[in-house]
């Protein structure tokens, strides 16, 4: 047999150990499930309401900072339907705003829209987190792609929200995001 029949078994080989450990280990394989018996129970009305301070980073496909971001946000809600308004103000200067709409069903599962959201986002709460999965259509300045995004936010004891999320296009994580959410301080001082 010729080497290059060896070397075609190998790549074949590898990229499906590559397949196999994509699915079942890393970020894309939690599952809300995982959290459920956890505390604090995360509440969208009661975390995602009134001024909200966020903080994140935006790393691209190679794993280095592309962006940093400060954002305010202001949650609102009557009964099992919010508003979430963000205002991003990023290190390049740009500012860019987005609106939520978050509609709460049974069993924690919610559904959440928005004018940059392709069809609807899915997610559900479970114990201290939430999941959400959505496609976003990027704006024409940074190409108009459209991305698969598998958000996560984690509640912590003190009140502040963890944010993770990671970008796909075509299964490959082209970006990802960390940040925190918290109540805004300059909200509350007297």
């Amino acid at each position: 047999m010729s080497s290059g029949f060896f070397i075609l078994i190998g790549v074949i080989l590898t990229l499906s150990a590559i397949a196999v450990l994509r699915r079942f280990v890393g970020f894309r394989t939690q599952s809300p499930a995982d959290l459920a018996a956890r505390g604090p129970q995360f509440d969208l009305r009661q975390q995602l309401n009134g001024p909200i301070l966020c903080e994140g980073v935006i790393y691209g496909p190679t794993g280095r900072v592309a962006s940093r971001f400060v954002a305010e946000m202001e949650g609102s809600w009557d009964g099992n339907t919010g508003t979430l308004r963000e205002r991003f103000h990023y290190d390049s200067g740009a500012v860019q705003d987005r609106c939520w709409t978050l509609q709460l069903g049974e069993g924690g599962h919610l559904r959440a829209t928005a004018p940059d959201v392709v069809g609807a986002g899915q997610g559900i709460a479970q114990g201290p987190a939430v999941q959400m999965r959505y496609r976003i259509k990027l704006d024409a300045s940074a190409g108009g792609h459209e991305l698969d995004v598998v958000d996560w936010m984690y509640l912590m004891e003190n009140g502040t929200i963890m944010n993770r999320s990671q970008f796909t296009k075509f299964g490959v994580t082209v970006a990802e995001l960390v940040a925190t959410m918290r109540k805004n301080p300059k909200e509350y001082e007297t």
